[in-house]
């Protein structure tokens, strides 16, 4: 099976080089490499990364902290890789998600996480309930004084804490944002990032809009994206949607995209809600005409 190497350094006076060829040396036919801290979930390499990977791709990285530097992060970056049928090697550490060692070593992982946020919240809870039966009165004084300096650390605070919420879902949107608008209507490009992803991880449009702003904001994503999109004629909006989605996953196959459509309840041109591969190909076809997808000699080129 393919194997895909990663390798990041936090700053630009240090190299990845020494990774690269530890990678190189481990059998990686790709090898990516970013500078950026590791505390950062918003990646655009590691974004580039997991968007490549393909069923029976492993995803391959020198050491756990090249990839992820808190448990969630991993563990999230494994979920994304399992939706794919991919998986995850780390040469010095006793993971990879091929082997049954592997998965229970996650397993475990896993396992401790859970324990960890729960000894959190009953630590939390313990705490408030002692504060109480002393007499003391929780909250910011400050808060309670309506003072400008505190409220205006809290609103900080608060808009930190939003940014980093954002940052841990960045893959699954801004590379679909970045890429598709304002080319196409946020309806329709919410279809298309929710279709992957389980219905607990749905974005509603207001959500994603609010989340888009904030990156336009940071400078995270150009203004251009919260441009108006053109008016599109009726028949081009389906081969639209069908050339999105082949966009992001070029290898994805005919039958794989009428199941995509049939999870985002997109009618087909006549009406049904059943999709087959030859109504796709036709679509694709179109969009190529339309100059919505690139050909396949353009794309190898």
């Amino acid at each position: 099976m393919p194997l895909i190497g990663y390798a990041r350094v936090s700053t630009e006076d240090q190299t990845p080089l020494p990774q690269s060829e530890a990678l190189q040396t481990a059998g990686c036919v790709e090898i990516f490499e970013e500078h950026a801290s590791g505390g950062n979930r918003a990646r655009p390499v590691l974004a580039r990364v997991l968007e490549r990977v393909q069923s029976g791709d492993t995803l391959v990285v020198v050491r756990i902290d090249r990839l992820a530097r808190s448990l969630s992060h991993l563990l999230e970056v494994i979920e994304r890789l399992e939706a794919k049928g991919a998986f995850f090697r780390s040469l010095q550490d006793p993971i990879d998600t091929a082997s049954p060692q592997g998965k229970f070593t996650l397993q475990v992982l896993g396992a401790a996480a859970e324990f960890e946020r729960a000894l959190i919240r009953e630590r939390t809870k313990a705490g408030l309930a002692s504060a109480r039966a002393k007499g003391r009165v929780g909250g910011n004084p400050g808060l309670r004084a309506k003072d400008p300096a505190a409220l205006r650390k809290v609103r900080l605070a608060r808009q930190d804490g939003y940014m980093e919420r954002l940052n841990e879902t960045a893959q699954d949107w801004v590379p679909h944002v970045r890429r598709l608008r304002p080319d196409m209507a946020w309806e329709d490009l919410l279809r298309i990032i929710n279709g992957p992803l389980p219905p607990d991880r749905h974005w509603t449009q207001s959500r994603l809009l609010r989340g888009v702003k904030a990156y336009v904001r940071d400078g995270f994503l150009p203004a251009e994206v919260l441009g108006r999109a053109g008016r599109r004629e009726t028949d081009d909006r389906l081969p639209a949607i069908v050339a999105a989605i082949k966009g992001a996953d070029p290898e994805i196959t005919l039958q794989e995209i009428c199941d995509r459509l049939e999870s985002m309840r997109e009618r087909t041109p006549r009406g049904r809600a059943s999709w087959q591969p030859s109504s796709v190909k036709m679509l694709l076809e179109r969009a190529e005409r339309l100059g919505l997808l690139k050909s396949a000699h353009q794309q190898q080129s």
